[in-house]
């Protein structure tokens, strides 16, 4: 029998980057053939007639391209977080519908989440306070992606679901130190503090602040099975459902390098959100996702990917590294 997604055309934003080359390859071993992946250079979401033709025709719009940037980028570029995030997302989604879009997956971001979320991070409690400040501008912009997809369903019957991501990381991630994430900042920092045989390591914060890391491929099995199978207004967390400290992290990552220097914790820097574990039953029961990659397994395929093929494309010196 064809599956679901046999005749479906496919729309895919940011589905040339690190998570969305991922979802497209999910969806094709799930038999998707028809798709279309609009490229920021040829296609800049900001623009409203941009977002009109990258929707014409689909059936599915996985809506994954976004500005994003570590602690350091964020304190440097709240407004262009903010309006970008927010102007494509809304722009997208009002073509969308327009266009007779059979379903729209929105992708937002644990950012979302109230600076002192108990943990884990239950979904009920997404509105019972204000993100964390370094995060606020780009959480609150995903946010609003949840907004509009409900209101969206109640006025317009628009079938538009919303996901709540934790931290990536894997192979292929982004590590431009002017921008990155943990932990490819903290693969590139240490790799090239035990080349150059350094004595010593900076980090941002005091090592006390706790995240949650889920492999780029099980995030990406995730929204294919929630883009499949998942029909309901409410917001869905991906995670693995695990959380380890900053302190943890960077004692895991020099081992699998073999840096033997000493870190140097920068306390005048910010940790970020105290803490990061999601609640992730809610993905298990209504659409089958647990995430399967073992966490040391996957710093192990990053650091290999960084040692065998990522470092040669290096463009500047390592910097700083914050904890987002």
């Amino acid at each position: 029998m064809m599956g679901f997604w046999h005749d479906r055309y496919v729309v895919v934003t940011g589905g040339a980057g690190f998570l969305g080359s991922r979802v497209v390859e999910q969806l094709r071993s799930a038999g998707a053939r028809h798709f279309r992946v609009p490229r920021s250079a040829t296609t800049d979401l900001r623009e409203r007639a941009n977002c009109r033709r990258a929707v014409e025709g689909a059936d599915v719009v996985i809506h994954l391209a976004a500005k994003v940037g570590g602690i350091g980028f964020n304190r440097e570029n709240p407004a262009t977080l903010f309006y970008d995030n927010l102007i494509m997302g809304a722009q997208l989604m009002e073509e969308a519908r327009r266009a007779g879009v059979e379903k729209f997956v929105a992708v937002g971001t644990v950012c979302a989440y109230p600076k002192f979320t108990p943990v884990p991070f239950n979904e009920d409690d997404l509105w019972n306070g204000y993100p964390e400040e370094t995060n606020a501008p780009y959480g609150l912009a995903k946010k609003m992606l949840l907004v509009q997809a409900q209101a969206y369903r109640q006025q317009y019957g628009f079938n538009a679901i919303y996901l709540l991501p934790v931290n990536l990381y894997g192979p292929g991630d982004n590590f431009d130190p002017a921008s990155s994430h943990v932990i490819p900042a903290l693969i590139r920092k240490i790799c090239h503090a035990r080349d150059e045989r350094a004595p010593r390591v900076e980090v941002w914060g005091d090592g006390s602040a706790s995240r949650e890391f889920l492999y780029v491929d099980d995030a990406a099995r995730a929204i294919a099975l929630a883009a499949e199978k998942y029909n309901d207004p409410d917001p869905v967390n991906l995670g693995a459902g695990r959380e380890i400290t900053i302190k943890q992290l960077v004692e895991t990552l020099r081992g699998l390098i073999g840096y033997k220097g000493q870190i140097v914790w920068d306390a005048t820097k910010p940790n970020g959100q105290p803490r990061r574990c999601l609640d992730v039953e809610r993905a298990a029961n209504l659409f089958g996702f647990r995430a399967e990659t073992e966490f040391l397994t996957g710093c192990k395929a990053t650091v290999e990917w960084w040692e065998n093929a990522g470092r040669f494309q290096e463009i500047s010196e390592p910097l700083a590294v914050a904890t987002r």
